[in-house]
């Protein structure tokens, strides 16, 4: 089995963006490790389009295999998700900043209401 590598933002969001494998990848986070054909059950789906969106999380470092005799297990790699999470960290940050000076501007701008 090759080694993981580090997971590039690009390529978390393109194999995020699919519903199909969003659901995957909050399914495992919720069970664990389930084998591809317990993956495959709540979709109406064929098996094959199952494996190509775990091909996808695959590739993209999200989902490792294990193979066990016959059986093939996946489940998410925690680690993986670090760089969205940085990412989203950064951007809250950004925008609650930029809010925060929005809303002093506008109070600066807004007159009192005069007392009666």
């Amino acid at each position: 089995m090759a080694t993981p590598r580090a997971p590039q933002l690009d390529d978390l969001f393109s194999a995020l963006a699919d519903p199909t494998r969003r659901a995957i990848v909050e399914r495992l986070l919720t069970v664990g490790e389930l084998s591809v054909g317990d993956v495959a059950v709540p979709f109406a789906i064929s098996t094959p389009a199952i494996s190509r969106h775990l091909q996808v999380l695959e590739r993209a470092g999200l989902i490792e295999r294990r193979i066990e005799r016959q059986w093939r297990f996946v489940r998410v790699r925690t680690d993986a998700l670090a760089p969205v999470e940085s990412w989203l960290s950064r951007q809250k940050r950004h925008w609650t900043a930029a809010l925060d000076r929005l809303e002093i501007l506008a109070a600066a701008q807004t007159p009192e209401k005069q007392k009666s």
